[in-house]
């Protein structure tokens, strides 16, 4: 009776460590990749800023252009695309979906 309930908390671990997903910050995702918000590190207007565009979490952003000499990242949220400063795109967390 014990080892089966140890194999069956064993496959159960399995099977969540398998669904863990990478989080990292939105100024790294690439172009073309669709990622889901995990948390929004801005101070309260910022977040305010961000929430109002639609950029909250479980939010599901498309990365369309990254502009390295502008130092910006254009997004799509819904229908609507921003552009946000990368300063701005570093204090998202993401993960990939």
């Amino acid at each position: 009776m014990i080892f089966i309930i140890i194999i069956e908390i064993f496959q159960n671990k399995e099977k969540t460590m398998s669904d863990i997903k990478e989080v990292k910050k939105l100024s790294t995702a690439i172009r073309g990749e669709k990622v889901k918000v995990v948390k929004l590190n801005a101070d309260t207007e910022l977040k305010q800023r961000l929430i109002s565009f639609g950029i909250m979490k479980e939010t599901i952003i498309e990365v369309l252009e990254h502009a390295p000499a502008k130092s910006t990242i254009e997004i799509k949220v819904g229908k609507t695309r921003v552009a946000l400063r990368a300063k701005e795109a570093d204090m998202i967390e993401v993960e990939t979906l």
